[in-house]
């Protein structure tokens, strides 16, 4: 993809998004698509030519991932996934998959210093999934955020507040070339590395997310079963809200128990946004 491909997915995004939105807002209503279309100001033929320039797939295939039947059956293969991993004793779930994201935490010491003489390079890009903020370090990316209601600065003021005493500079030239990275699936040659503020806990559960495969979902229960702490459910949906690096630790393919999409720092309609992509891009 290049610069304008980018900018093209980022707007059709708007219009997806507020089509999601629309059907969380209308879903018991099970409104047709003509509606879904009228809704984001579009005639059914242009909403159709947009979803599938965006998605690569049409609106109903698209909406059809995001049912309550298809995410419980989904749920139910990637538990029958993981029952293979633990049964078969392997340490933890980075054996699932070939990894694609590796990466290394701070030390105590680095932590207590609070960012201090680390050198943050930043930049705001358009992706397919809205404009997002990347940063990095020297030692790897330490940020990945996607941007709200066009609010830069509330954007930027998260990733200051978790690196406080840290250099920040923004640099859009070399965070742009690892962002189509990141959002194009087969320019990816080699891992990419991330350079990661948190606690030990956290840590380790990020380090779980990063193994959970492509198309896959799981639930905060799975997660906790990966980490060999069945009980601590609520702690693990607690460092999952506070992953610092969206989409490359994919904590939006945890979904709750019941099926339902929700819980996601940058929106729910995001969520599901890039969970139906993930779901056709992995056939």
């Amino acid at each position: 993809m290049n610069n304008w491909d980018f900018l093209q997915q980022a707007q059709d995004y708007r219009r997806i998004e507020k089509a999601i939105r629309f059907l969380e807002e209308h879903f018991r209503e099970q409104p047709s698509l003509d509606e879904i279309a009228a809704a984001v100001h579009l005639s059914n033929y242009h909403f159709q030519r947009l979803f599938k320039r965006w998605a690569g797939v049409t609106p109903i295939q698209f909406l059809h991932a995001l049912t309550l039947d298809y995410t419980k059956e989904k749920l139910d293969e990637s538990r029958s996934l993981l029952d293979v991993s633990l049964d078969a004793g392997l340490s933890g779930p980075a054996r699932l998959h070939d990894l694609f994201v590796t990466f290394e935490a701070v030390t105590p010491g680095e932590y207590k210093k609070m960012g201090a003489g680390v050198d943050i390079e930043y930049g705001f890009h358009p992706t397919p999934f809205g404009e997002c903020l990347l940063a990095m370090t020297g030692r790897g990316v330490c940020h990945l955020a996607f941007v709200e209601d066009e609010d830069r600065m509330a954007a930027f003021e998260v990733l200051r507040e978790s690196w406080p005493r840290a250099n920040f500079r923004e640099n859009k030239k070399s965070t742009l070339v690892l962002m189509k990275d990141i959002f194009t699936p087969d320019r990816r040659d080699r891992p990419f590395h991330l350079f990661l503020k948190g606690t030990n806990f956290q840590v380790q559960v990020w380090r779980c997310l990063v193994a959970l495969p492509k198309g896959k979902i799981f639930s905060y229960q799975d997660v906790a079963a990966l980490l060999g702490q069945p009980r601590s459910v609520r702690a693990v949906a607690k460092a999952i809200a506070a992953n610092p690096v969206g989409y490359l630790i994919p904590c939006h393919r945890v979904i709750a128990s019941s099926g339902a999409i929700h819980r996601y720092r940058w929106g729910t309609a995001r969520k599901k946004a890039i969970l139906g992509r993930e779901a056709f891009e992995s056939i």
